[in-house]
């Protein structure tokens, strides 16, 4: 898969990325890079390989999930500047 340069305008459009013409070259050779490498990396038989958290084995931390300092609603919404039953109010933004 190789990409050019009307596909580098597209990608920089819906990435909301602002890309000068004279740099479209350039972009276009490095995605079309980074694409050849992901080819590469599919090549590789994973069948059987565990994902890693690290590259050295370790045991992931993890915490009893308790409930701490709860039924503090009122106090966590005291400086909002709306409120009801404990709930942020923020106004509507979308029609």
């Amino acid at each position: 898969m190789s990409v050019d340069q009307n596909t580098v305008r597209k990608i920089a459009s819906l990435s909301r990325i602002k890309v000068e013409e004279e740099d479209l070259p350039r972009l276009e050779g490095e995605l079309n890079t980074i694409l050849k490498w992901i080819e590469m990396l599919q090549e590789v038989d994973t069948e059987g390989v565990e994902p890693m958290t690290s590259a050295v084995h370790m045991e992931m931390k993890k915490r009893d999930d308790v409930v701490n300092r709860g039924g503090m609603a009122a106090e966590i919404v005291a400086n909002a500047p709306a409120t009801e039953d404990h709930f942020f109010m923020v106004p509507k933004v979308i029609e």
